[in-house]
Parts: structure tokens; sequence; C-alpha cells
């Protein structure tokens, strides 16, 4: 039986292709046409590193959540220094110096190896904060639910922040998961179970190449996926042969029209400038909802 939910990726192998600016304005058309029917829509900014979803969806935030992960914290009066917490940590977060354990909690991945291993129990977990999420409704869009997250100044623990974004997808509904660059961990993070991949990109070498990437990345992970082409109109046609040749599907193309950028550059979502963008993001969103079979 099908699911009640749909959750739809918006990813890219380089950074600047488009993918919020596809990513938001395909989650307010989908909002505008679907919510009447009773069908919820709900954005999620997981570039945590970066999010910039906001610029654009202007939300009215109504929740901030700190995020935590569990650290090892060892009482010194129990510890023994046998050395068995170091030996099983895979990513030497844990060390035995002058005959007693030592964290590097920057170095934690939160397995909780250590606590299991420790034959005196003298690691205990102790929460560590990295960073916020927070939900909301796009302004002006009320239909259109809004999450996202940021990581903390100086932290390393991007996929955590994720998964704690990705814990507000709602049980039904349309699910817009806006990924970061690349094809790295914080990607891969973002991408799991989704039901299909948006890869953003555009015509030029550098495009190509990055496109490349992330469609190996898809493959791997066993997920569908189409071809978004931005700024369509600009370098040359190799993008176009390769997607014929490898046989994907290219769902959209979005001129490279200056009054784009200018509603970018004024956090102006395309659609609310430009009929004739309007329409192209509704045939996305219809093409999308027909693989998707919501």
């Amino acid at each position: 039986m099908k699911s009640e939910l749909s959750t739809i990726c918006i990813a890219g192998g380089k950074g600047g292709t488009g993918k919020t600016t596809v990513a938001a304005n395909l989650a307010v058309t989908l909002a505008q046409e679907l919510a009447p029917q009773g069908t919820s829509v709900t954005y999620l900014d997981c570039d945590v590193e970066e999010p910039n979803g906001h610029l654009f969806l202007h939300p009215t935030l109504a929740t901030s959540d700190r995020v935590t992960v569990p650290v090892p914290q060892v009482d010194l009066d129990l510890c023994v220094g046998c050395g068995k917490c170091a030996e099983v940590c895979q990513f030497n977060a844990i060390t035995v110096i002058n005959g007693k354990a030592m964290v590097f909690p920057e170095l934690c991945h939160s397995c909780g190896g250590c606590r299991l291993a420790c034959p005196t129990g003298a690691i205990s977990p102790t929460p560590q904060e990295i960073g916020t999420v927070e939900t909301g409704t796009a302004q002006s869009f009320t239909q259109l639910n809004f999450v996202q997250g940021r990581l903390d100044i100086g932290q390393v623990k991007t996929p955590s922040v994720i998964k704690a974004v990705k814990e507000h997808i709602p049980a039904r509904g349309i699910a817009i998961l806006d990924a970061p660059p690349g094809t790295s961990c914080p990607v891969v993070e973002t991408l799991r179970k989704s039901d299909y991949l948006v890869l953003v990109t555009e015509p030029t070498p550098f495009g190509l190449h990055d496109l490349k990437l992330v469609v190996d990345m898809a493959r791997v992970l066993g997920i569908p996926f189409g071809v978004v082409v931005n700024r369509a109109g600009i370098g040359d046609r190799a993008l176009y042969t390769y997607c014929q040749a490898e046989n994907i599907d290219i769902l959209a193309e979005i001129p490279d029209d200056r009054q784009v950028a200018v509603a970018y550059s004024r956090g102006q979502l395309a659609v609310e400038v430009l009929p004739e963008i309007k329409t192209k993001f509704a045939q996305l969103g219809e093409t999308l909802l027909e693989k998707v079979a919501l």
C-alpha cells in the first residue's frame, strides 16, 4: 500500500546551482495547489551549515529547539585506565593518558561503544549542544510548513542536526528536503529514505562534472531521480547529451533570465513575480506528483 507521505529531495553536485531556488519555488507551488485539497506541504532546509531558504520564504517561527548528542563523560574515581574504551572507539575520540581515560568530544560519533566496553561503569553519556532546529510557517503562505536547522559555529556534527530536522517530516503529505551541496555524509543523510531525488544542475562543464558525481551517488543509494536544468541557455549541449546517453529524465528547464536573478537578489520567489516561471514550476510539480504517486 502506498504511504500517505512522499519525500522529494532537492540536491546538486555543487553550490550555487539553484537548489534552494528550485526547492523554495516548488514548495510554494505545491502548497498552493495541494493545500485546498487537504494535503500538507512541508519545506525542510537540511543545508544546516548555510540555511538560506528563510531568505525567500520569510517564515514566522513558532518553535526553536536545541539539538544535542550524547558524548561520554568519565568518572575518574571509577576509571581504572584499562583502555578498553579506547580499543573499541573507531574514531580516536577517547584515549588513556596517565592511567585515566580522556575524551575528545569533537571526534565522538555518539555510538556508545565506550560506555558498553567499560568494565567499571566509569563512562556515562552527557548531552552536548550542537545546533538548533526551528519550525513555523512560510509568511504569506500559511499553508506551507517550514523547518530549518542551524549547526552551531565550531561544530562539525552536521548529520546529527540534519537527523533532527528530518524528525519534523510529517506523517502525511509532501515533504520537500533542501539538501546541502555535494556528495558528502550530510548529503547522504539528507537523501536517505527519500522517495524521489531532483538533481539541480546547470549546462556548463562544471555543472556536468558535479552532476555525474551525484548521479553515481543516487544510483548507489537506489533512489529514483531526474534533472532540473537551471540557467538553461548558457553553456553548451554536453549536459543534454549526457542525460540522453544515461537515460536520465530532464524534468524541467529554468531559463537564464535576468528577472529571476533580480527577484533572487531581493529575496523574492520567481513564481511570485514571473508568470512564465510559475507555469514551469506548476508543470514540474505535476511531474513530480506523478513520480511519487501520492
